[in-house]
């Protein structure tokens, strides 16, 4: 069974097939609506034949259903028929928890993903619960305010590694993981990693979009942890 992945971020769309090893990209940004998401990976996939597609967006995800609008996309994600638009069966899922799947290797694990916001994602004996950590209130504003994009560039790198080492913090101590997965495209620009932390890889995301279809590996449901999962891309 070939599985399209689709991992939708804040700027871009990443898009790899299972037996692939390059991924695809293109620009997403404030304005791309669900439809236009679709219309844009069908038309850089046309080479490709898949069979199931698995989708994690930037959003609240029930069922595989997006239940509120993303914050940095543009609209028209509520409601939207993704199986019709792809015209094959689809699972859509957080993409915190998509790419905590694809980094989940044993016991309790919080994800943290610094990308344009701050994606987050628990998995406790096997089971993933993504969460919206990122909107919680610190300080004048909120988690995500202070270690997002556009913190980042406003605050410089020294600040908002101290702001990403207190946030850390602040959750080992109330959540208690055996580790702290910190991913997403702005990780790179951590020089010291806080305790119980180890890096994770945007590539991820692939591997877990791959686990989606794996018959123990159901968001909400035990996953276990594996190395075949891996070898989807490759």
């Amino acid at each position: 069974m070939k599985v399209l992945v689709v991992d939708v971020g804040g700027s871009h769309v990443k898009v790899l097939i299972s037996g692939q090893r390059v991924p695809r990209t293109l620009v997403s940004g404030p304005k791309m609506t669900a439809r236009q998401m679709a219309s844009g990976v069908k038309k850089i996939v046309g080479d490709w034949k898949y069979d199931v597609v698995s989708i994690g967006i930037p959003a609240p995800v029930l069922r595989d259903r997006p239940v509120a609008e993303p914050h940095n996309l543009g609209g028209g994600w509520v409601g939207f028929d993704f199986t019709a638009a792809f015209g094959c069966h689809v699972k859509i899922v957080n993409d915190a928890a998509m790419q905590a799947l694809g980094s989940f290797r044993r016991g309790k694990m919080l994800f943290l993903g610094f990308g344009t916001g701050l994606g987050s994602a628990f998995i406790v004996d096997g089971i993933v619960e993504p969460m919206e950590l990122g909107h919680l209130p610190y300080k004048k504003g909120t988690y995500e305010s202070y270690v997002g994009n556009a913190a980042l560039e406003k605050q410089g790198k020294k600040k908002w590694r101290r702001h990403v080492a207190d946030i850390v913090e602040r959750l080992t101590a109330a959540l208690e993981p055996d580790e702290v997965v910190l991913g997403g495209g702005n990780a790179r620009h951590l020089k010291k990693l806080p305790p119980k932390c180890r890096l994770g890889d945007n590539s991820n995301a692939f591997r877990g979009g791959f686990r989606l279809w794996e018959p123990k590996q159901v968001i909400g449901r035990p996953v276990e942890a594996h190395d075949e999962a891996g070898k989807g891309k490759g």
